[in-house]
């Protein structure tokens, strides 16, 4: 939402400055400009990427209209489903948790914490280091580094929309030069012509630059930014996740190994710990963070 807000109020004062001091929106209107510039935009990034990732940027950036989704209530469910999943493992023994483990996508204890199953990477890291876990193949110390290599892996995907748009976002006033220097090729050729004219094919040129620099630093810019910063936010997530695990199996308490995961949660979307207590102790408290989340 205040993606959308923050475009419009760039959108709103530049062409509201334009117009007071007495220009004309339809001298902005150059459809040529945007083809070149927007055209080679694309080109370039289908260059430097696979399809995939361009895909998954267009994904990201759609996805940062609903908000931040990692917010006080996500963490909540979080830390509820880690200590109920330690609890059972204290009752039932770790060999209950397999059946979870192996298809978590089928499982019904998973299938209660939404906001959980929704992330991917999330998912996969408990999934796969709980069998870990269970297996006892590996001590807390083998197990601390390859959650960290894990971790390293999805940092990398994590990151690369943001890449992705800061490189685009880079190259905008390139090709806004470019757009602009055609404009003025084709103005040469039209030297001889009236005044009006040139003026014209001018101003037409000199659209491109001011669409390249605005594209680049009102536009992708600020796009790279959010998703770099829900990207940070999705890293504390799956640190979160990370910590408890570690301290589960080195044999801590279910509460203390979800406190953990509390302390690596960001300040400003942190559960008090009081909360977090009171959350995950209270059975009816799952459902109702699950349909907040």
């Amino acid at each position: 939402m205040f993606v959308l807000i923050g475009l419009a109020i760039i959108a709103i004062s530049i062409m509201g400055g334009f117009m007071m001091e007495g220009g004309k929106p339809a001298a902005l209107m150059q459809v040529t400009e945007f083809i070149i510039i927007g055209g080679s935009g694309l080109g370039s990034m289908l260059i430097a990427n696979p399809l995939p990732a361009v895909m998954g940027t267009l994904k990201s950036v759609i996805g940062l209209m609903k908000g931040n989704p990692f917010t006080k209530e996500r963490h909540m469910e979080l830390l509820k489903m880690l200590y109920d999943i330690f609890m059972m493992a204290r009752r039932e023994g770790l060999v209950s948790l397999d059946q979870h483990v192996e298809k978590p996508s089928e499982s019904a204890f998973f299938q209660k914490y939404p906001g959980f199953t929704s992330n991917h990477h999330a998912m996969a890291f408990l999934s796969d280091t709980m069998k870990i876990i269970i297996s006892g193949a590996v001590t807390n110390y083998d197990l601390a580094e390859m959650m960290e290599i894990d971790l390293e892996a999805s940092h990398d995907e994590l990151h690369h929309s943001s890449h992705i748009c800061a490189s685009l976002g880079d190259s905008m006033p390139a090709f806004g030069i470019v757009a602009a220097v055609l404009g003025v090729v084709i103005t040469m050729g039209a030297i001889g012509g009236e005044a009006s004219e040139i003026g014209h094919k001018v101003g037409a040129a000199l659209v491109g630059t001011f669409l390249g620099i605005l594209l680049a630093y009102g536009v992708f810019a600020p796009l790279a930014k959010a998703l770099e910063t829900q990207a940070k936010a999705e890293e504390s997530y799956l640190g979160s996740i990370k910590n408890a695990l570690l301290s589960f199996s080195r044999g801590d308490a279910p509460i203390t190994a979800v406190e953990f995961a509390r302390r690596n949660i960001d300040p400003g979307v942190r559960p008090s710990f009081s909360e977090m207590e009171s959350g995950c102790k209270n059975p009816s408290a799952s459902g109702d963070m699950a349909k907040a989340a």
